[in-house]
């Protein structure tokens, strides 16, 4: 029966702690930008390549 108590108090700090870094991140505007997100797949990624590897002089 002790078991249940550990594991309903351990259940408890999580959600609080989820609580909290769900509130922290509200009010620091994480979720401030709705757009950008919706039209980044219609974008395409340019990916550079390295033509030579850069040579060290001092051997």
């Amino acid at each position: 029966m002790s078991v249940i108590f550990i594991l309903i108090l351990a259940s408890l700090t999580i959600a609080v702690g989820f609580l909290v870094a769900f509130i922290w991140s509200v009010k620091t505007n994480q979720f401030e930008d709705d757009y950008t997100p919706s039209i980044r797949i219609l974008f395409e990624n340019e990916v550079k390549q390295v033509d030579e590897p850069i040579k060290d002089k001092n051997r």
